[in-house]
């Protein structure tokens, strides 16, 4: 892999590992992945990226992270919480923040939760939350509760061979090509008794206990006041929801290919680096 250095951050509650890119004196960003993804999400993008001091980190419970404690959970906030931590470690007060699915929504409530920290704001194929209603509270938590009680009895799945992992993983719940199942794999899987199995805490498979209504994922977006820009992929997730989209008062480019199209071949992370490269350049 070019031009990464791998890094590790203590911060006061959990370490996490993370991918450093681009010059020191760069302009400073942490980029934040997708679900059950990790560092390398950007390996394509980030060396495309000019003039960046970028920290790709491996979020909580993924990749080479520190899993959270027993009894401790993944809401968005505690992600938040955790680029906070990363920034004051890295001394950075003011930053910006690249995002990607689950990334790009916790980029998207911090930004809006404290704009005076977050110099831009670049995401991809990700915005807000899934959105649930007030009527299905009770009944969600309750579910929630109920898989949390059951995890416990749950195994994870063993693969024979990397390879049969790396296929498991192309038809993952958002399918990717061959190479990007490929590249996250290898921060991934985990050598285990009978083959391997990937590191992520079982966890975040979890189902959420709350959701928020419109209203509140609304107002996180209408409190972003730095320069963003959201890459929509034309076949990935949020493309199919226009409703959404025209309602949102963000930049918006449409990039041709699927949810991860920054990672799933070098044409796609070509498009998404020109469409970053202008973005950053602007005064």
């Amino acid at each position: 892999m070019r031009d990464v250095e791998e890094i590790r951050l203590t911060l006061p509650h959990i370490e996490l590992a993370a991918h450093l890119y681009g010059p020191a004196d760069g302009l400073p960003v942490i980029a934040l992945h997708g679900w059950l993804d990790n560092a390398n999400s950007f390996a394509r993008l980030a060396p495309k990226l000019e003039g960046l001091r970028i920290v790709a980190l491996d979020m909580a419970g993924h990749g080479f992270s520190d899993h959270r404690p027993a009894g401790a959970g993944y809401a968005l906030w505690d992600y938040a919480y955790d680029v906070l931590q990363v920034a004051e470690q890295l001394g950075w007060q003011r930053f910006s923040l690249l995002g990607h699915s689950l990334g790009g929504i916790i980029a998207t409530l911090l930004a809006g939760a404290l704009p005076q920290r977050i110099a831009r704001l670049a995401l991809i194929d990700g915005v807000v939350p899934l959105l649930g209603e007030a009527e299905g509270s009770a009944q969600r938590l309750g579910e929630a509760l109920q898989a949390q009680l059951a995890l416990a009895g749950k195994r994870k799945s063993v693969y024979p061979s990397m390879d049969r992992a790396v296929e498991a993983r192309m038809r993952g719940h958002v399918a990717v090509s061959r190479e990007a199942a490929e590249w996250l794999a290898l921060r991934g899987l985990a050598p285990v008794p009978g083959g391997y199995s990937w590191r992520s805490d079982s966890r975040l498979t979890l189902p959420s206990p709350t959701r928020l209504v419109e209203a509140q994922a609304m107002a996180y977006v209408r409190a972003v006041n730095c320069p963003n820009l959201l890459v929509v992929a034309a076949e990935g997730m949020l493309a199919r929801n226009q409703a959404l989209l025209s309602q949102l008062p963000l930049q918006q480019e449409q990039l041709p290919g699927g949810h991860h199209l920054h990672l799933n071949d070098e044409a796609g992370a070509d498009l998404v680096a020109d469409c970053f490269n202008r973005f950053f350049a602007i005064p």
